[in-house]
């Protein structure tokens, strides 16, 4: 069961490293819409249709299906919203984040929610994307896991120790932290760059030493018992949802981003109390375990908030470390490209 869970959720993958290839290798448009084509139905608009003829009908909503705005569209709350401003929503429905920020990017969608690392490259890439909320810290939805029977017990162990993670994702910052906390230098350890389908198969051959991995796949590569959690991301990464909108778009429907908010804020409180419907929505939708997905649905927020000032200082601290890693060509400052409404 495991291994058909991991082999489904390494689709998933690409939101969190992905973009970085798409942007900086300089990838070009006519690719990347033609990956987004290859989605559901759904993610079937031409990029080429004028945003600002869209924006008096419809919301054009990128999602991908471990999502906040999955459950929003199940619960069917946000058309009732917005039905008073005369707008209807088009949901849009993509494997991963690097895609749906292109999809942003070319205006063929408006708003769109994606992991903290992406908008980082994005940004880097010059892209004309503009953060206009995130979730709630989910500061426990990561983790960097070893054998049972390993000889590591805390992260001090780690040096010269051979380590796989997905680079340039929020994995590969967790490690930096982790690193950086235990007084080890980057260059101390040997870093394995896989993707966590992978990663997992290095770690259960023994090929790596220990594995850094972020939900869903943490979820369920923790299930067996021959795995321990050396630690998790708590006090060293946030690993908030972010929210974002093609800059047009937000410069003049402030209204209708409060209310795609507002209602996403809602069914967040709604998801808090009821767990088990939540899973009962997603289990079928995502074709993972019921008993792994109540893990990840109790440890992350479903949220939509507002910017506030420590979401800008976690992700400057993100775009800072990649800098520094060399994964961006340049220093990036994150609160230019934080939405302010009115301005």
């Amino acid at each position: 069961m495991l291994k058909r869970v991991i082999s489904f959720l390494a689709q998933l993958w690409r939101s969190h490293f992905s973009l970085a290839v798409l942007f900086l290798l300089g990838i070009s448009l006519n690719w990347a819409i033609a990956a987004c084509n290859n989605t559901p139905p759904t993610s079937s608009a031409s990029p080429a249709a004028s945003p600002t003829a869209a924006q008096a009908q419809v919301v054009r909503i990128g999602h991908q299906k471990l999502d906040p705005f999955t459950l929003v569209k199940a619960r069917g709350g946000l058309e009732k919203r917005l039905q008073p401003l005369g707008i209807s929503v088009e949901w849009k429905e993509f494997q991963s984040g690097p895609p749906m920020l292109e999809a942003l990017n070319a205006g063929s969608i408006d708003i769109g929610r994606t992991g903290d690392a992406p908008p980082v490259f994005a940004q880097a890439a010059n892209a004309p994307l503009l953060y206009i909320g995130g979730s709630a810290p989910k500061d426990r939805s990561s983790g960097i896991l070893v054998p049972a029977n390993s000889a590591i017990q805390t992260l001090a162990d780690l040096r010269g120790k051979k380590i796989a993670f997905t680079k340039g994702s929020s994995a590969n910052y967790l490690l930096a932290k982790a690193l950086k906390s235990a007084g080890i230098k980057w260059s101390e350890i040997k870093p394995a760059n896989l993707t966590p389908a992978d990663a997992r198969a290095a770690f259960q051959q023994g090929n790596v030493d220990a594995w850094v991995i972020w939900d869903p796949f943490y979820a369920a590569a923790q299930a067996p018992k021959d795995v321990r959690v050396v630690k998790d991301s708590k006090g060293l990464a946030a690993n908030r949802d972010f929210y974002l909108a093609n800059k047009s778009f937000a410069g003049s429907n402030a209204k209708i981003i409060e209310a795609i908010r507002e209602e996403t804020q809602a069914v967040a409180t709604w998801a808090d109390a009821n767990p088990a419907e939540v899973t009962k929505i997603l289990a079928p939708i995502l074709k993972i375990d019921a008993s792994i997905l109540d893990v990840v649905t109790r440890r992350r927020s479903y949220g939509f908030e507002p910017i506030q000032a420590d979401m800008v200082a976690e992700q400057q601290e993100i775009a800072d470390t990649f800098f520094e890693l060399g994964l961006i060509p340049k220093q990036l400052k994150v609160e230019e490209v934080v939405w302010k409404p009115g301005n």
